[in-house]
């Protein structure tokens, strides 16, 4: 499940220009049209990467029915999904990827011949960003937050990093058994239970490490998902926002001596495997994070610290 699907097989297609586009509310201060775009210039394409914002009413299922079918009118060759509509794009398009099926959330969406498939690269994403960053780290009892899309797919990640113990914590206990449920067919099964955000201060004080999946610390929902006094510095954390790069939460638990991931190793990951399911040519990851930690050079504040992206390119 979490080994990157390939490409589309054979030789670099003869087309040399391509249109892209990021379905989801929150958007403006996404670099993943300046991570596709410039990976496409390197490789000598014309590639177009438009943003699409979209409002409460377009997130009814019927509405966004319509954005999919005038994408593929209008010639896009792919889309990607972000919060808040990863599940619902999973019931529209007219085929899922096995790992896109098993998680029932997409943010990748390839058109072709008039024909949409969806995938999940956040699984992919997140499962590399691991190897990358926390490769060494306990994983017998590890709590994430939010069980939405891309909680959902982080979850199959850690059952496939060999997580022990996961503990859900989520708002929704509907959408979180759903999450659980669909760990149901995964071969490397963590033993996964539901809790609310009360149980949070007794979960993290046995947990080896935190992952936040929801939007929170985002540009456009700023804050902490965890009060920084139920962190403590035998716990790694990670986080799956990377607009701004150091969230909130990272911060404080750097500050308490935590091992962190930021979202940007997860971000070029899912973002190279889009650009090669969508064009059918491997993606440069090393120029990718290269371009990432230029774009946010100016987050990276800390004294003396590093971008993400060269401390996990110096342990590969």
């Amino acid at each position: 499940m979490n080994g990157a699907e390939p490409a589309r097989s054979g030789a670099p297609p003869a087309r040399r220009s391509y249109l892209m586009g990021l379905l989801g509310q929150g958007i403006g201060p996404s670099l993943s049209p300046e991570l596709h775009e410039r990976e496409a210039a390197r490789q000598g394409l014309r590639y177009t990467y438009k943003l699409v914002e979209l409002s409460d009413a377009q997130l009814d299922p019927g509405r966004l029915r319509d954005l999919l079918a005038h994408a593929v009118a209008l010639g896009f060759d792919g889309l990607n999904a972000t919060h808040p509509v990863k599940q619902a794009m999973a019931g529209l398009v007219d085929d899922l990827a096995p790992e896109a099926a098993g998680i029932g959330a997409i943010n990748t969406v390839v058109i072709e011949d008039g024909t949409t498939r969806g995938h999940n690269t956040d699984v992919t994403g997140f499962a590399l960003a691991m190897r990358e960053g926390l490769a060494d780290v306990g994983r017998d009892r590890v709590v994430l937050l939010g069980a939405g899309g891309a909680g959902t797919a982080v979850a199959h990640a850690l059952a496939g990093s060999g997580v022990d113990a996961l503990s859900v914590v989520e708002t929704d206990p509907v959408r979180a058994e759903r999450l659980a449920a669909s760990l149901d067919g995964v071969r490397d099964r963590a033993a996964v239970t539901v809790e609310a955000p009360d149980r949070l201060p007794a979960l993290l004080a046995d947990a080896a490490g935190l992952v936040n999946a929801t939007p929170v610390g985002m540009a456009a929902h700023p804050g902490s998902p965890v009060p920084s006094e139920l962190l403590h510095p035998g716990l790694w954390v990670a986080d799956i926002v990377y607009r701004p790069l150091h969230t909130e939460l990272v911060r404080a638990a750097r500050e308490l001596g935590c091992r962190v991931l930021t979202g940007a190793a997860m971000a070029v990951n899912q973002a190279a495997h889009a650009f090669e399911l969508v064009t059918g040519r491997p993606a440069d990851r090393a120029a990718m994070s290269a371009d990432l930690d230029l774009l946010v050079a100016d987050e990276v504040g800390a004294p003396g610290a590093e971008p993400q992206n060269a401390r996990a390119r110096r342990r590969e």
